[in-house]
């Protein structure tokens, strides 16, 4: 089977009757947060590789723009944590400080270069002490334009036999709108040429804004989650809830909204899936790691806080609680978890 960009939403319901990218009751989908990235160097092709062969429903690009406006992914616009490029003398001029988001930032940044600049550069593991085996594969690989993220996902679907989903996420579009960089026609555009603008398709268009969300819904068919971090919980109230259903279709909250923790460990599992289902709401938590720096205490192993701890322990809980499915840095432990 050959997947064009014209046919690949048309072979993801061909593939299966009940594909493992729609997400079922008893399983949920797997989401690679920026490829197998507690392995890998994020958002690397080896990156998503890895997370298919581990089994993944979907990997997860975050997308930036260049100066040239092409759609690249990073998980931020600040590149200094996840490049080489402070090795480079050649651009140590760009180096500048930025406020994003309320946030002051002092490093380089996608926006600042052009594509063919980009490309000179080569990824590296943004936790090297946490991921030492990670980071054995730095300065291997090129950063990826979302539309080599598209085709890999068509030519791992077609190598695999099974839909590989994306789930791509606007970073920062109000700041980018205010360099002239709007992001929501760009990715509306990438997604209809790739067969991809529709509520059956394999995509996840996601956001921690609301507008852009909004905004992106008059351009794209795509479905649309929002993002919900734990500095943000008025959002998954009821109230909340409601709103977010007329302009979303899902909730991707933090993990711990949805089980939270007390006196360091796992506590009972919050509402929030019921309430979300309730309005129609897929609910996607992120993002579950397996270093003990991540873990609630009691599901720790031993003092390394790079050493992996009980981490199957809140997969459970996640899964227990019903969530339609979740990001993790390790997809192959959570599908071994969902069994």
């Amino acid at each position: 089977m050959t997947l064009t960009r014209r046919t690949f939403a048309a072979a993801a319901a061909a593939l299966s009757a009940t594909p493992a990218w729609a997400g079922t009751p008893t399983r949920p989908i797997v989401i690679a947060h920026r490829g197998a990235s507690g392995e890998r160097p994020e958002h690397t092709p080896a990156a998503y590789r890895l997370a298919v062969d581990q089994g993944a429903d979907f990997i997860e690009p975050d997308l930036v723009l260049t100066k040239d406006g092409v759609l690249v992914v990073r998980h931020e616009n600040e590149i200094g944590g996840t490049t080489d490029v402070a090795a480079r003398p050649e651009f140590a001029a760009r180096r500048t400080r930025k406020v994003i988001d309320g946030e002051t930032l002092e490093g380089w940044f996608a926006e600042d270069f052009t594509l063919s600049e980009l490309k000179t550069l080569r990824a590296r593991e943004r936790l090297p002490a946490l991921r030492p085996v990670s980071a054995a594969f730095d300065g291997r690989e090129a950063i990826p334009t979302f539309q080599e993220v598209l085709d890999l996902a068509k030519a791992e679907s077609q190598r695999v036999g099974r839909v590989i989903g994306v789930y791509p996420e606007m970073k920062h579009p109000t700041f980018l709108a205010s360099q002239g960089l709007a992001i929501e026609q760009r990715l509306a555009d990438a997604l209809k040429a790739n067969g991809l603008n529709s509520r059956t398709a394999p995509v996840f268009v996601q956001c921690f804004e609301t507008a852009p969300l909004k905004a992106f819904a008059k351009l794209s068919s795509a479905r649309r989650v929002r993002l919900v971090g734990d500095d943000a919980r008025e959002l998954v109230t009821a109230a909340g809830l409601k709103e977010m259903a007329t302009y979303a279709d899902g909730v991707g909250p933090d993990w711990s909204l949805v089980i939270p923790t007390a006196d360091g460990a796992l506590a009972p599992a919050t509402s929030l899936v019921a309430d979300a289902h309730a309005l129609g709401l897929a609910v996607h938590p992120w993002t579950v790691r397996a270093e003990n720096r991540f873990l609630p205490e009691t599901l720790r192993r031993g003092t390394d806080m790079a050493a992996h701890g009980n981490v199957s322990a809140v997969f459970a809980a996640l899964y227990a609680a019903g969530v339609d499915g979740l990001f993790s840095d390790f997809p192959g432990l959570a599908v071994k978890a969902r069994g």
